[in-house]
Parts: structure tokens; C-alpha cells; sequence
């Protein structure tokens, strides 16, 4: 026997959620972390470097990681901003599609780079989780303003 459709949405809504708020949290910890350890330029400077020559980072990441060594500054302050970004909006629920697909990119890119941390595949599935559950944001911002226009467009043809 099956549950009932509104069940299995539910369901699948509030998996969706956990998974979303999981990934939120991990950016949100990754992101602060350096900030707080001082992350910069140099050690844009190191994953460059690190990356060049090394076999197992693929060819198509040499025009990134060169353009990391000669603007490693603005990396440096963009990477803690995306990571604290992508954890601030999966843990709201905003834009919960598209920040996972900028989440699971984030870190295809950092493992292209061999930058590989112990968390990055479970962020991935994470990710990936919330990409596929198509109501992962139900329970977020997404869910709230769908609701809102729901019933705005109600109010306005009765």
C-alpha cells in the first residue's frame, strides 16, 4: 500500500528541506571558518600553485587557477562571501534550485582543484538531494512567496 499523494509530498518536502538545511549549515561553517582563520589572497596563491603541474587537477581547470594566481585578492574575498552566501540562502530556502546548482558547481570546482575536504562529497549529495526534490524549498522563503502569490492570484479572480 502507498501513502497518500499529500503525504508523500510532505514527505518528500520536508527530506528535501533537511537536506537543503544541511548544506546550508556545512557552507554557513566553511564560509566563517575563513573568515576567521584569515583567508586571503595567499591562499589563493597556494591552490593556484598547488593545482599547477599536479595530475590530478584536469587541464580545463588551468585557465581558472590562472586567472586565480594574477587576481588572487579578489578570490580571496569572494570565496568566504560565496561560501557564507550559499549558506545563508539554502538555510533560508531561497533560490533553492538555483543556489544548489551553484552549490554542487562550487564544489566540483574545488574538487577539480584537488582541494578535496572530507565534507565536500557529503555537500555534494546534499546538493544534489536538493536538486532532485523539486519541493526542497517548501519550507523556506521559495515556499513562503509561492504561497503569497498563490493566494494573491485567488484573491484577484474572485
Amino acid at each position: 500500500m502507498t501513502a497518500p499523494r499529500s503525504a508523500r509530498l510532505v514527505i518528500g518536502s520536508l527530506l528535501g528541506a533537511a537536506a537543503r538545511v544541511a548544506v546550508g549549515v556545512l557552507w554557513l561553517i566553511e564560509g566563517v571558518l575563513k573568515y576567521r582563520a584569515g583567508f586571503g589572497a595567499a591562499d589563493i596563491e597556494l591552490v593556484a600553485q598547488s593545482a599547477q603541474g599536479n595530475t590530478r587537477v584536469p587541464a580545463f581547470f588551468d585557465p581558472l587557477g590562472a586567472a586565480m594566481a594574477s587576481a588572487s585578492p579578489f578570490f580571496g574575498a569572494v570565496v568566504p562571501a560565496l561560501e557564507v552566501g550559499l549558506g545563508i540562502l539554502l538555510v533560508a530556502g531561497l533560490l533553492t534550485r538555483t543556489v544548489a546548482f551553484v552549490s554542487a558547481g562550487t564544489l566540483a570546482l574545488y574538487w577539480s582543484a584537488d582541494q578535496l575536504i572530507a565534507q565536500y562529497p557529503v555537500m555534494l549529495v546534499l546538493s544534489a538531494t536538493v536538486l532532485l526534490i523539486v519541493t526542497a524549498g517548501r519550507f523556506g522563503v521559495d515556499g513562503w512567496m509561492q504561497a503569497r502569490r498563490a493566494r494573491t492570484v485567488e484573491g484577484t479572480e474572485g
